[in-house]
């Protein structure tokens, strides 16, 4: 009986077989393994790459929002400092604009009820 509890004694050539198979087995298992691994970090990468180009997007689209807001204010600003009539305008502007909003929430709040 040998140590694994086999009663048939096993050559030197029966291990070295029974080793290699195991080895192969494990390599195997390995290489399906690393397989997965790669496809894992290839996703990663692909994921990576759309959210890059989806925030560059972004950043440009802010750039430009970024540029058309800083001209309007530059406008309006320049509009108030340019005399009294322009006040008036704005101001009137201003409560249209106040006025128009709490009309249009009260008719959005009667519509829902």
């Amino acid at each position: 009986m040998d140590l694994l509890g086999d009663p048939t004694p096993q050559t030197p050539g029966a291990v070295d077989e029974i080793l290699d198979r195991e080895n192969k087995r494990m390599a195997d298992s390995l290489a399906s393994k690393v397989t997965r691994l790669k496809s894992l970090a290839l996703d990663i990468d692909r994921d990576a790459e759309d959210q890059n180009r989806y925030l560059d997007g972004m950043d440009s689209d802010f750039s430009s929002v970024t540029g058309l807001l800083t001209g309007s204010v530059n406008r309006f600003s320049s509009m108030a400092r340019s005399g009294r009539d322009n006040r008036r305008l704005l101001c009137g502007m201003a409560v249209g604009l106040i006025v128009a909003f709490f009309i249009l929430s009260y008719l959005l709040s009667r519509t829902r009820t």
